[in-house]
């Protein structure tokens, strides 16, 4: 069964894809995707390329344009790196999770024989923590994860050393027409659900495009180690529309001048964050097609963070990179909050960019 809009986005939230351990999801994407392209490849580090033709070297023998669209396929996670004699779990964090958003949260474990089961992360009882540690946040290091197990010997018949999971929360949506979503994963599941959908619309209506577009799926973001480094070399792009989510801080209390993006005023465009310089023409083009056809966007505001933009920008001999991301409160916890207008808005902007040829 092929899903749509905020259902497509519910399934690919609830599926389990820390870094590294993608499978489930890229299984679903193929899924979803088959029949909507010219063709879908699995690469070696486990991104799918999906290429949707257009005039290509009839267009441009000399040069036919590539454009890529990406977004990541992984998530933030947990990974088990002992395992008490009273059968507890410490573990490290897979991406980047704050300590203050880990505690009492319930967990998925995927173990080896392919079961998951449940957990929840903990730490010493407050009663037992002295005056100077409960005014400080607990590190990491000092919480556990029980799955009920009373002995080590009862945890290793479930779990191991790199055993891997992910939050176990709910997909909501709240707010006035229920135009908020809250979920895990939506960084960046909500990027995959959106290439799902303009590739739908793209194969049905766009057989005339100027230029062969591919959609990667990406793995491995959160932890930096980007799978969009081997796709972007495969494909050899002229340019890249990257899809994500950032942080916003759009909250009480936060100066209007801190506030990196607004949750209703459309996808996110990036001019710099830490790793990457934008192409302000791209930009520009951009900024001008949202104009001209009615679509919200909004320049992110504060230098921060980073995404596949890096990898793809400095692939081959370089290469053109717009970053549209979803405002996205509560970023990597189980509670990812975005808004179902600034997906459409994102949606409709990067298929006007490719669909009219204004990239």
């Amino acid at each position: 069964m092929k899903y749509t809009g905020v259902e497509l986005l519910e399934k690919l939230s609830m599926l389990f894809g820390p870094s590294g351990c993608e499978g489930e999801v890229a299984e679903f994407i193929v899924d979803q995707i088959q029949g909507d392209c010219d063709s879908i490849e699995t690469d070696r580090v486990g991104n799918i390329i999906a290429r949707i033709s257009g005039r290509g070297i009839e267009y441009n023998p000399e040069s036919p344009k590539k454009v890529m669209v990406c977004a990541h396929m992984d998530e933030v996670g947990v990974m088990v790196s002992d395992i008490t004699e009273e059968g507890y779990l410490r573990f490290s964090t897979v991406g980047g999770i704050s300590p203050t958003v880990l505690l009492d949260k319930k967990v998925i474990l995927l173990c080896e024989n392919g079961k998951k089961i449940n957990g929840v992360i903990s730490s010493k009882a407050i009663h037992m923590q002295t005056v100077e540690e409960r005014g400080k946040v607990i590190p990491t290091s000092k919480m556990y994860i029980d799955i009920g197990a009373s002995s080590e010997a009862e945890a290793r018949q479930y779990v191991e050393i790199g055993t891997v999971g992910v939050f176990d929360s709910d997909f909501v949506l709240f707010g006035e027409a229920d135009n908020l979503i809250k979920g895990k994963a939506l960084d960046d599941r909500l990027g995959c659900a959106i290439m799902i959908d303009i590739m739908r619309e793209l194969y049905t209506n766009g057989k005339g495009l100027e230029y062969d577009v591919y959609f990667a799926f990406t793995c491995c973001e959160e932890i930096g180690i980007s799978g969009a480094t081997v796709a972007a070399n495969k494909i050899r792009p002229d340019v890249a529309i990257v899809l994500e989510s950032t942080a916003v801080a759009d909250i009480a209390g936060v100066p209007a001048a801190s506030k990196v993006a607004i949750l209703g005023e459309g996808g996110a465009i990036s001019l710099m964050d830490r790793s990457t310089i934008y192409d302000r023409n791209t930009v520009e083009i951009a900024l001008a097609a949202a104009e001209n056809y009615g679509i919200k966007a909004q320049i992110k505001k504060y230098i921060s963070g980073g995404n596949d933009s890096a990898n793809i920008q400095r692939s081959g001999k370089g290469v053109k990179v717009l970053s549209l991301s979803a405002p996205s409160r509560y970023i990597h916890s189980a509670s990812n909050v975005i808004h179902r207008e600034d997906v459409d808005a994102m949606r409709s902007l990067t298929y006007t960019l490719i669909a009219n040829g204004k990239i």
